[in-house]
């Protein structure tokens, strides 16, 4: 018996990087899983693959979280598949440029608030007719340690993350009554394709290819893995949970040991 036998996950960006992991770990415990990805065909049919491999049930999907109404014609569709939607993962991010705020325009912000933030409203409105019939709901924000310090040079994403936990708890209270839980998990450094692009700019190494090089300075003595991430997400997910809406779990191994 898994902790999610019986459910139904929609993981956005769940193809590759934390949401690959969120994807094969939320399966592993029974979800069956629909898979989003706005480009990496490969990386989300490799993840269905292997999911449907070892025995559990998934497909993929392929919509931008910033095209709202392909997000709204894929919730249609999964729920036409699979009966229902009482999971929803917002895992799909982007980067901004590494840019102080007088050298950012205004596309960029307008960017990256569509990902991260206008796109989970409009996910989240989408699911939320099926959700309510269920017996539970959970609906899941990957946002980032990003909105505990408001590091320089990151407006746009920074900006992104906050007005996406705005959403989370304005949503938490409005849903609640219905049986839907709202949380948020919010990583740190991950060891991801976007982790080690972070990394080269934090160390200014442009050769860095390989994040274990900073295990011995990473609290527990290695990088933060996507699992790590997604067995925050399964918690909040699971009936141990049952009491819990509105939280944010910060996932970064309490804070950097030393700079990056």
């Amino acid at each position: 018996m898994g902790l999610l036998d019986g459910r139904v996950a929609l993981v956005t960006g769940g193809g590759r990087g934390i949401g690959a992991g969120i994807s094969r770990r939320l399966a592993a415990e029974g979800a069956a899983i629909a898979i989003n990805y706005s480009r990496g065909h490969d990386e989300a049919d490799a993840v269905c693959r292997d999911i449907v491999a070892a025995g559990g049930v998934a497909r993929t999907y392929q919509a931008s979280v910033a095209d709202y109404d392909a997000c709204r014609a894929m919730v249609a569709q999964v729920v036409a598949d699979f009966g229902f939607v009482d999971i929803l993962v917002n895992n799909a991010g982007i980067a901004s440029k590494g840019r102080a705020v007088a050298d950012t325009d205004a596309a960029e912000v307008e960017k990256l608030l569509a990902v991260h933030a206008i796109g989970g409203h409009q996910l989240a409105a989408a699911v939320l007719p099926s959700m309510r019939t269920r017996e539970r709901g959970d609906i899941v924000f990957v946002s980032s340690v990003a909105t505990s310090h408001y590091s320089a040079k990151g407006a746009p994403y920074n900006m992104g993350k906050a007005a996406m936990e705005a959403l989370a708890y304005t949503l938490a209270k409005e849903e609640r009554h219905n049986n839907i839980h709202v949380n948020i998990a919010a990583p740190g450094l991950v060891e991801t394709d976007m982790g080690v692009r972070l990394a080269r700019s934090m160390n200014g190494k442009r050769e860095m290819d390989d994040l274990r090089e900073l295990d011995a300075r990473s609290p527990f003595g290695r990088v933060c893995q996507p699992n790590d991430v997604a067995e925050v997400i399964l918690w909040f997910c699971s009936a141990g949970s049952g009491y819990v809406t509105g939280q944010r779990i910060e996932c970064d191994g309490g804070g950097a040991i030393s700079s990056y």
